[in-house]
């Protein structure tokens, strides 16, 4: 048996859960805490909005792609079916299946799996103490125990390793160490101790599997530890799934001095990402690592090299140009980076080249509307977010969207022409 079952340090940790940090429900429908990310202010719906129509699809197709996988993988968990869910995995890695956008099968099936835990657990650190008896614990429970009974099942293993890793973040929040509270941080060390002690038994190295080895790379994140470690590990990765887009942002966001980098360090990683997957992305490798890092560090924006990181916006669009990457690009560069306040001066330099980026996305690549990718880009695309109201989240994100398409086709609009928005892009139209 490769895994052994956790002894009391959790449960007790558990059972003895505090609040967290005092909520509010913002106006965008998202839980704000201490720690949450600023937004800027709810966007005036403006004058002209009535002659610019775009497609704004409900649900979009990667949507659909992610939530009927999700719901697989849901679906069969609730069933005890776990070696369907064991099986669609492996298939899923064995065939590199991934959505329009990019995102790997095989990670949607075992989000799917693992989401009655994890959203019991973020609803009891919501809603305060936990019971004795509630579903928290009732899950974790059975998810050690099914992973007793498949002892050499990487793809089990790696679900029970992820809730605990998804469970402590919740604990932690994506701060700095010193603004987490005591008790917040023993429950995310218990949770991350026990994701070890599973992951010691399925070395990365071992298996040909993405999902795993993206594993170790969460493991490694939350744990203290040295940047080469880390950088080896990100690297299996990469190599094993080049096309994942999702694990090179966050290798850029886990190379910044508030984890586990330096901003020296940033560069030179971005750089040897951009040659190691040049086939796959040109100078887009540079780009994926720089983005949320730069963002939500000054340091690491005012050292970027702007012509690069633009250069890898291109490649990235003439090689990934499905509606969901477009909107993505547009939303960072338009609204996280484009409405970011108080910045020193070269910070805001860099931050405006890359927000004018918008424009060219946009009147060349932009064919449909994703309010909840705008919306989650006015937020800085922070993984830790608590959505609790989507419509609101939604909406908010489509009115930062007309705001920012009115302002963009101004010149047009008032000359008295619609926009239109097309497979073929914008077009003018008389009105």
């Amino acid at each position: 048996m490769r895994s052994k079952l956790p002894g009391l340090k959790i449960l007790k940790m558990l059972r003895n859960a505090v609040q967290g940090p005092s909520a509010k429900l913002a106006f965008d429908g998202v839980i704000d805490t201490s720690a949450a990310a600023k937004r800027p202010q709810r966007a005036a719906v403006p004058d002209l909005a009535p002659a610019l129509s775009i497609p704004c699809p409900d649900p979009t197709g990667e949507d659909r792609a992610c939530d009927m996988h999700q719901s697989s993988g849901l679906r069969m968990a609730r069933q005890e079916d776990w070696a369907g869910v064991s099986a669609a995995i492996h298939a899923a890695e064995a065939a590199c299946e991934r959505t329009p956008g990019g995102m790997p099968v095989a990670d949607l099936i075992a989000f799917g799996a693992r989401s009655d835990v994890v959203s019991a657990a973020e609803h009891a650190l919501l809603s305060g103490r936990p019971a004795k008896d509630a579903p928290l614990l009732e899950g974790i429970i059975a998810l050690e125990e099914m992973l007793a009974e498949f002892p050499d099942d990487y793809a089990i293993a790696t679900i029970v390793t992820m809730t605990h890793l998804d469970i402590g973040w919740a604990w932690r929040g994506t701060g700095w160490s010193s603004e987490v509270p005591l008790r917040n941080r023993e429950a995310f060390d218990a949770h991350f101790d026990r994701a070890r002690d599973i992951l010691e038994g399925f070395p990365a190295e071992e298996f040909n599997s993405p999902l795993l080895a993206a594993a170790h790379c969460m493991l490694r994140s939350g744990l203290p530890t040295d940047t080469r470690r880390l950088v080896t590990s990100y690297e299996r990765l990469i190599a094993l799934d080049p096309l994942n887009a999702r694990a090179l942002r966050n290798f850029g966001t886990h190379l910044l001095p508030r984890w586990h980098g330096t901003v020296q360090e940033l560069e030179v990683q971005a750089r040897r990402m951009a040659s190691s997957t040049h086939a796959q992305w040109g100078a887009g490798g540079y780009t994926w690592v720089m983005l949320d890092a730069i963002a939500q560090d000054d340091a690491a924006c005012s050292q970027l090299d702007v012509a690069f990181f633009i250069e890898g916006l291109h490649d990235i669009l003439n090689r990934r140009d499905d509606p969901h990457t477009v909107n993505l690009l547009a939303a960072y560069c338009a609204n996280t980076m484009g409405m970011t306040l108080d910045a020193a001066d070269d910070v805001a330099f860099v931050r405006g080249q890359i927000a004018d980026c918008a424009k060219w996305i946009i009147r060349r690549h932009l064919t449909e509307l994703h309010p909840m990718i705008w919306a989650h880009a006015a937020r800085g695309f922070d993984n830790n977010l608590r959505v609790r109201c989507p419509d609101r989240f939604a909406a908010a994100g489509a009115a930062d969207a007309h705001r920012i398409l009115c302002d963009m086709f101004r010149r047009e609009l008032s000359q008295g022409n619609r926009v239109v928005f097309t497979d073929r892009g914008a077009e003018l139209e008389p009105s």
